[in-house]
């Protein structure tokens, strides 16, 4: 049986939230990414969630972001190296920890948002990132874009990774994801999105001018903020399992 897994940022809450649905969506992933405070998050969130997590016997991955809660962490920042990288350290550590004195190990890295796409835009930033996450713990996987240079880099550090998917947003290139700031970026349709889970699941990714391009993805993500994103999540598990996809 072919194994996918499904992943999903969580412990995020947008300014307008007063609560998130997190622990709805648990039952159809196997893994989520748990802000770590910068963009979104508080201590109290992050530690609720990894319980959450604990009790749906789900891995748990930090999300580390720019220093930006005002823009949610999707806007790219210039921010001097060393103070980057000692900020990604004190967001992945925290969580670390936290996910420690459960008595569980963190599984997996996940930039967010724009740190995510500007690591795959600049090279030298990417190699930075992955260097620190294998100087932390290098049994830690990187969860990257799948066909982006991240992934050679993590091959050249010796850094497992995984190779991500996108349910909810549209490919500008094989190896680009649509901006935010332009129309279309997201997928909110059922239908859609499940069309582009049946895509991964055949090989393949449609982009943004229609071009049919072949992709390999290892994991699939859905944000939790994707517009009736409870119901896509089990509308993508229902369809993975008809697939006869183990989710794990």
């Amino acid at each position: 049986m072919r194994t996918l897994d499904l992943n999903c940022d969580m412990g995020e809450l947008q300014p307008h939230q007063k609560r998130n649905f997190d622990e709805e969506i648990m039952p159809y992933i196997s893994s989520c990414n748990i802000a770590c405070g910068f963009h979104s998050g508080t201590p109290s969130l992050i530690e609720k969630t990894i319980r959450a997590a604990i009790n749906h016997r789900i891995k748990i991955g930090a999300h580390p972001s720019y220093y930006d809660r005002e823009n949610f962490g999707r806007v790219s920042k210039k921010v001097e190296s060393s103070q980057l990288l000692s900020q990604l350290k004190y967001q992945i550590c925290a969580v670390k920890g936290m996910v420690e004195n459960y008595g569980r190990k963190l599984d997996h890295i996940k930039p967010h948002g724009a740190l995510y796409n500007d690591m795959i835009i600049d090279k030298e930033l990417a190699v930075q990132v992955v260097q620190l996450i294998k100087s932390i713990d290098p049994k830690l996987k990187i969860v990257a874009l799948a066909c982006s240079h991240v992934i050679d880099i993590c091959i050249e550090n010796k850094m497992e990774f995984v190779l991500e998917g996108f349910a909810d947003r549209r490919y500008q290139t094989i190896n680009q994801l649509r901006s935010r700031k332009l129309e279309n970026a997201v997928i909110d349709m059922p239908k859609d999105v499940l069309n582009q889970v049946s895509n991964f699941v055949s090989g393949k990714v449609q982009l943004y001018n229609l071009e049919i391009v072949p992709i390999q993805v290892q994991s699939i993500c859905l944000h939790s903020d994707t517009k009736g994103a409870v119901q896509l999540s089990k509308m993508i598990y229902d369809l993975l399992k008809e697939k006869n996809i183990e989710i794990a």
